[in-house]
């Protein structure tokens, strides 16, 4: 049954936090995937400039744990990005076996781009909500997410 069908949802349904946050979660990828493939980027790619730019110069490995991102998948999006000119890959002094990851003049700007049309995009996924309750969903769902104690 399409999200757009006339026929209400059982009261089961309507009811159930998982599915509430499956569905507010499908709306939030969707959105979001979508506005940063308008401007040729993915989600990793946000997240490896935002770490590089917060935590400096890293390894890849470093990188996958700091970032979330699977090691498997990391090379892959740092290949991107490196053919892009947003981030240098150099030698580890200490290790010439691993490559240090650094982020370019050309990726702290693209990150400055990518960090507008984010704004942007949150605001279009919270915009029934007024300003207390957004402040309220993002506290639960840090505290639902185990993260209410980490900084922001």
């Amino acid at each position: 049954m399409a999200a757009d069908s006339p026929h209400p949802r059982p009261d089961r349904l309507r009811a159930l936090p998982s599915r509430l946050l499956g569905l507010a979660s499908m709306r939030a990828d969707r959105l979001i995937g979508d506005g940063l493939a308008a401007v040729g980027a993915r989600k990793w790619h946000y997240a490896v400039l935002a770490t590089l730019q917060e935590y400096g110069p890293a390894s890849q490995s470093e990188l996958s744990r700091r970032s979330g991102i699977y090691r498997s998948d990391m090379v892959a999006v740092l290949n991107l990005l490196a053919d892009e000119g947003h981030v240098e890959r150099t030698p580890d002094p200490a290790d010439r076996r691993r490559n240090v990851i650094t982020i370019t003049e050309s990726g702290r700007r693209r990150l400055a781009h990518l960090d507008a049309l984010l704004a942007d995009l949150q605001k279009q996924l919270l915009a029934p909500l007024d300003e207390h309750e957004r402040g309220e969903l993002v506290r639960l769902l840090r505290k639902l997410t185990g993260r209410e104690d980490e900084e922001m």
